[in-house]
């Protein structure tokens, strides 16, 4: 037996097969899905909840961040625990919770209301989000891990456009208050099988496992994993990814209504639908290219990244300059496909860039970094920017396809990392 690198563990042969993983793979794609929708009814419904209210673009902003804050905001100290306790009444706690807070929107009886709901939400989110990507690393071999995490969130674009299909859709026929009810609903009938389920043996499918106990909980625990160049890279360039995105998705079904006239159902439809079609596709795509380039090179999915994001610019530069509808919706969908060509690899990187017994606090200081560093405030800055403006489509103009390009560049720097050889503390063998 050798010497598992810089945490002086000893390697290992990996531990038999978790039981039931493609169950437990299926019921936590389910929730994800569910928790994308959740999250997506609110800009979806943005338009009648403005005219309700009499909110302003930057109060809707505001609005439409406050679940990241108690998503982030929280996010390390479930992580903390989610390198601790039973990973599923963790998740099955959050679910509860963010289904609670999507129901008691369509309560809101005013602005300040409606925020308190949203972050509640954020909380519940925070405690799936953070455990059940490590849960289910720990199901695969790491060659299987990056299209296991890929299904995952392949869960993503299709809960993402059910929020804006449903939310249209009902909004249309019985108002905002009932599509936050029809949201909250399914994720509450999903909770009740994670009890049914069993978890696997942290790191046991790793050839080279760290079987020391995690870092104590403190700030120093969570700052000491950017002492991985590879993970600091990847988490970077996704903080910059996640600015873009988060204002994409809450401001782009205005600007349709805006800037070419089409309905709040018309651009709601259009939008979720593209989200589906291009999430599923690219998702999938990205998942199989990657994992086959990554059998060829050690640093096939930070190519993958760093390619996707490039190639994304000049579509997101195109999608708001286009003045014929027809224009903007294709580049609109191309910037969305090649942005989600990076979903399963930029979340297998989090995962094995650092050891494996600290894997959900790597997921959990990757969301507080990309939400604060990202969509915790873009989309209010968008808002903002627009009133000041004038003009929606200058305010993004002004912001997405910059932080497109910042993500490009930190991800070419980890594909330069990757092909100099890793730096800084060493990983066991395997990854992880």
């Amino acid at each position: 037996m050798r010497l598992g690198g810089a945490f002086g563990c000893l390697a290992r042969v990996p531990t038999a097969r978790p039981p039931w993983p493609a169950a437990t793979l299926v019921v936590l794609t389910g929730l994800n899905l569910c928790n994308y929708l959740d999250r997506y009814v609110l800009p979806a419904v943005l338009a009648p909840i403005e005219r309700d209210f009499r909110l302003t673009d930057g109060q809707a902003g505001i609005l439409l961040n406050a679940f990241m804050l108690g998503y982030f905001a929280t996010s390390p100290f479930f992580g903390y625990l989610g390198d601790r306790l039973p990973r599923k009444w963790l998740v099955a706690a959050g679910v509860l919770v963010w289904c609670a807070g999507t129901i008691l929107s369509s309560c809101a009886h005013g602005y300040l209301s409606l925020l308190c709901f949203r972050l509640v939400i954020g909380f519940g989110e925070a405690s799936y989000g953070t455990a059940s990507p490590a849960w289910i690393a720990d199901l695969y071999v790491p060659a299987r891990r990056n299209l296991a995490l890929s299904v995952f969130y392949l869960a993503t674009p299709v809960g993402s456009a059910l929020g804006f299909i449903v939310g249209g859709a009902v909004a249309a026929h019985f108002g905002w208050r009932a599509a936050f009810l029809c949201a909250g609903l399914p994720g509450l009938a999903l909770a009740g099988a994670l009890t049914a389920l069993r978890e696997p043996e942290r790191g046991g499918l790793d050839p080279a496992a760290p079987a020391a106990a995690p870092a104590t909980f403190g700030l120093a625990a969570f700052t000491g994993l950017f002492a991985y160049p590879e993970y600091r890279l990847v988490v970077a360039g996704y903080a910059a990814q996640t600015f873009a995105l988060g204002a994409f998705a809450n401001w782009a079904g205005p600007f349709l209504q805006r800037a070419h006239g089409l309905s709040l159902a018309a651009a709601d439809r259009f939008f979720g639908l593209a989200i589906v079609v291009t999430g599923l596709a690219a998702t999938a795509l990205g998942g199989l290219g990657a994992s086959a380039w990554q059998r060829r090179s050690p640093a096939g999915y930070a190519w993958v990244l760093a390619l996707s994001a490039a190639a994304a610019i000049p579509f997101s530069f195109a999608a708001f300059l286009c003045r014929q509808l027809a224009p903007a919706q294709v580049c609109l969908v191309g910037a969305m496909f090649l942005l989600f060509l990076s979903t399963g690899p930029v979340n297998t990187l989090i995962l094995e860039t650092v050891p494996a017994a600290r894997r959900a606090s790597a997921m959990a200081v990757a969301i507080f970094t990309i939400h604060a560093a990202g969509d915790l405030w873009s989309s209010s800055l968008v808002g903002l920017l627009s009133d000041h403006f004038g003009d929606l489509r200058r305010a993004v103009l002004w912001t997405l396809p910059e932080a497109i390009a910042a993500c490009a560049v930190c991800w070419a720097l980890l594909v330069a990392h990757q092909r100099r050889g890793r730096g800084g503390p060493e990983l066991p063998a395997g990854g992880a």
